[in-house]
């Protein structure tokens, strides 16, 4: 299944082996009208979930293309170059992708029901990641359950291979402890409050470091509602590119009341108008059709927003989404009450936190949830497009001058823009970002 999305990722102009969220992002903004002609003519899809695919219509086991020209006539055109405008026929046939890829889940899901009886599910591997098909299988399936391992895709093959080790190779027991064993994906490097104030000490960086845990919490949560862009990073980096709910490699967090801030968000990693990932706590299943003890610590399930958050459309609205092929504009449409993070299908991809596993994220939602009443917040990686996310204080700093962040929070040092630009001169800016050889 994997080399069918692959491939079909090509064709819409994204980067093979690293661009299929791409490819099930932009799926909402298009319609399923190739679905049938996929299943006639790519895909020999069995009542099991077992399929087979056409060859004639593919190129990379012989050639330098994913697709040939039959995929090229198939689907109205040539495949779209990278950075090019994003035409109709690409959103249709990313929603026709994500339909089959869909349908081809919930039957695998379905047959393995049947000869197991049973009632929990656990998937890895790439395909694992879409968290689209995730939430349908989780609401339609016929498992109680279902746990997606967070290094889903290639990387967690060494988490495999030592697991192996241990217990087949080693012989040690294994100990179910009825709940998420991985604890939050912690597995990655952290610094020390010393380390870091070594370094804005030695680079004359203007901050503040504050006093107490709950002096940063007031002092963060303040400026998410007032929908300023944050820069978190605290504790240990996790593994997994969906584990984004207690690592090092923090994101900047925008308060997601607020509609207004698309722009800046995407401009730090984004190709088109970004899914944009929640955060929330215990009342998930408030906000979101689930079950009250579902939860999604990895940000791997999506699921609808409820019904009572809708906001009707004006006439104009309705004319946006459905004639213009402009993306951003089509996003910036306010669905729900939470405009932030409902998807154009009404939908929210989100990751339920707890204390246990995110501790002081965790208590950042609760003081947020405090001033605001809204126990949900807006957050993506933190990175630049084309770059890896953050690992180290360095790295954060960077990433904060050069984007529009509002503040970078470093363990227990806040960092503001603004004061930034009071106290440091352009000149001294440029040395700072020189010592980062940007180019």
């Amino acid at each position: 299944m994997g080399y069918c999305i692959r491939r079909s990722r090509y064709y819409c102009g994204f980067k093979v082996n690293s661009g299929e969220y791409k490819l099930m992002g932009l799926a909402p903004y298009g319609r399923p009208v190739f679905s049938e002609l996929i299943f006639k003519h790519l895909l020999d899809l069995k009542d099991d979930g077992s399929f087979q695919m056409n060859m004639e219509f593919f190129n990379y086991c012989q050639g330098l293309t994913m697709t040939n020209r039959r995929f090229d006539d198939l689907f109205g055109g040539p495949a779209r170059s990278p950075e090019s405008m994003l035409e109709p026929r690409h959103m249709d046939l990313a929603a026709s992708i994500q339909k089959v890829t869909e349908e081809i889940i919930l039957r695998m899901g379905r047959e393995v029901h049947r000869q197991t009886q049973q009632r929990h599910l656990v998937l890895a591997g790439g395909v694992a990641l879409n968290c689209v098909a995730n939430g349908r299988l989780l609401r339609e399936g016929p498992f109680e359950d279902i746990w997606i391992q967070p290094a889903a895709g290639d990387a967690g093959g060494a988490l495999g291979a030592a697991l192996f080790v241990w217990h087949q190779l080693l012989d040690r027991p294994r100990q179910p402890a009825g709940r998420d064993a991985q604890k939050g994906s912690l597995l990655g490097p952290r610094y020390s409050n010393e380390t870091i104030g070594d370094f804005l000490t030695e680079r004359e960086v203007p901050h503040q470091r504050t006093a107490s845990e709950s002096e940063l919490l007031e002092t963060v949560a303040q400026l998410l509602a007032e929908g300023r862009i944050i820069g978190w990073f605290h504790g240990r980096m996790e593994f997994g590119p969906r584990a984004l709910g207690g690592a090092e490699y923090y994101w900047r967090c925008a308060e997601s009341r607020h509609s207004g801030r698309h722009e800046p968000q995407n401009q730090i990693s984004r190709e088109f108008p970004a899914l944009r990932s929640v955060r929330f706590a215990e009342r998930a299943a408030e906000y979101f059709e689930l079950r009250g003890d579902q939860e999604s610590p990895y940000m791997l399930i999506v699921a609808p927003v409820r019904e009572k958050f809708y906001v009707p459309l004006s006439a104009s609205d309705r004319k946006v989404m459905t004639e213009s092929g402009d993306l951003r504009q089509r996003v910036n449409v306010v669905r729900s009450t939470l405009p932030a993070i409902t998807h154009v299908d009404y939908s929210a991809r989100l990751q339920t936190i707890d204390e246990e596993r995110h501790g002081r994220f965790y208590r950042l939602i609760k003081e947020f949830d405090r001033l605001t009443g809204t126990p949900v917040i807006v957050n993506t990686s933190f990175n630049v497009r084309g770059e890896p996310i953050v690992c180290t204080p360095e790295e954060a700093y960077r990433c904060f001058l050069t984007t529009d962040m509002d503040a970078l929070v470093l363990e227990d040092y806040v960092l503001r823009k603004a004061d930034m630009k009071q106290s440091v001169s352009e000149a001294e800016r440029g040395k700072h970002l020189a010592q980062f050889d940007l180019d």
